[in-house]
């Protein structure tokens, strides 16, 4: 799809100050699926290669894990691969905020919005990144808390050394709840972190703080929307990747709508 104007021109930005977070309905993260939809298939040429190469990417590294015999790692490294799912979509923001505007998209208009915000885009990307590092080195001490030097589960005692062993119980449920304390406090910095970022002219600390306030200010349509989230993911991963070609943008579609709908700006 071609662009409206010149493809190497900079997207202007919506301000220079962080917009106020607002009250939304409950059910409110329905609409930004809906909405996230409608720019997916207005611009499938695009949106559907996001997808395709996070599948890709996925396979990869299940992949490799397969090979190294690592395949229990596959849980932690998932849930990493998640964390850093909101810089990955910048692209897909892009899209949907031309789309508002009535304008159309190319790969130049990305590659230039994404050269605009680089550096800020990256530093929210190496703090992730961190966070990332962080969970991995926490996933490794439980492993090691609960196995000792014993050698990773095969990939066909798995789920049984995990449910019918005190060792992989306690790591199934200890490992639960650290990685979710870990998704938390990566949601609550991620939710409209990356969007605002695109959108406004604001520090990355400015950004975190107002994700964070979003979902402070929002738990109820906060907590569906993440748990909507990770439903269409898991089924994504359920298709053997296959699914996440169509998973992946339309979340990342729907966060620009979310964005827009938490700070008043739609």
């Amino acid at each position: 799809m071609t662009s409206t104007h010149d493809d190497a021109a900079p997207a202007s930005k919506s301000g220079d100050a962080a917009p106020a977070i607002v009250r939304v309905p409950f059910d409110a993260p329905w609409n930004w699926l809906a909405a996230g939809w409608r720019d997916l298939w207005a611009t499938p040429q695009i949106s559907l290669i996001y997808g395709g190469v996070f599948a890709g990417i996925a396979w990869f590294f299940l992949l490799a894990l397969a090979l190294s015999s690592a395949l229990p790692l596959i849980l932690p490294l998932a849930g990493g691969f998640l964390l850093l799912g909101p810089v990955l979509a910048v692209g897909l923001y892009e899209i949907s905020r031309r789309r508002e505007r009535g304008e159309a998209t190319s790969w130049a208009d990305i590659s230039a919005v994404i050269r605009q915000n680089g550096s800020r885009l990256a530093l929210f990307g190496v703090a992730l990144l961190l966070l990332f590092i962080f969970w991995m080195r926490v996933a490794f001490l439980l492993f090691m808390l609960f196995f000792g030097a014993a050698s990773y589960p095969s990939a066909e005692t798995l789920v049984s050394t995990l449910l019918f062993t005190w060792h992989g119980l306690g790591l199934a449920i200890v490992g639960t709840a650290v990685g979710a304390l870990f998704a938390l406090v990566a949601y609550a910095i991620s939710a409209i972190s990356v969007p605002m970022l695109l959108d406004r002219h604001v520090d990355v600390v400015t950004a975190i703080i107002q994700s964070v306030q979003a979902v402070r200010t929002n738990p109820e349509a906060m907590l569906l929307w993440a748990a909507l989230i990770l439903g269409i993911v898991a089924l994504g991963c359920l298709t053997l990747f296959v699914g996440l070609t169509i998973a992946f943008p339309l979340v990342g579609h729907a966060s620009w709508h979310a964005y827009r709908e938490l700070t008043g700006t739609r």
